[in-house]
């Protein structure tokens, strides 16, 4: 597990359950190493406070979505989110 990883492993769990944290935690790490390998726990922390919602599922979809917002190359934040793509979402593997 990254630094990253077990940084926000802590602190999401003070908001929801062990598993959501830790997934969480695991999807911002692939986050970081794919896309902004420059990316902290602090900066993490600090734009999630800042979310609109009070539910921590929503919260953290939110804070995903900002993180893309401010990387030009990723385009598709769904693998990142807490639900992944879904059950309703197009295999990724598929056409690659």
């Amino acid at each position: 597990m990254s630094d990253i990883s077990e940084s926000l492993a802590d602190a999401f769990g003070e908001e929801t359950d062990a598993d959501t944290a830790q997934t969480a935690a695991e999807n911002v790490a692939a986050f970081a190493e794919q896309y902004d390998e420059a990316l902290t726990a602090d900066a993490v922390r600090e734009t999630f406070e800042e979310a609109p919602y009070d539910d921590f599922e929503r919260r953290f979809n939110w804070l995903v979505g900002e993180l893309a917002a401010a990387n030009d190359d990723c385009t598709d934040t769904r693998e990142f989110r807490i639900d992944g793509f879904g059950d309703l979402a197009a295999d990724p593997e598929i056409g690659a």
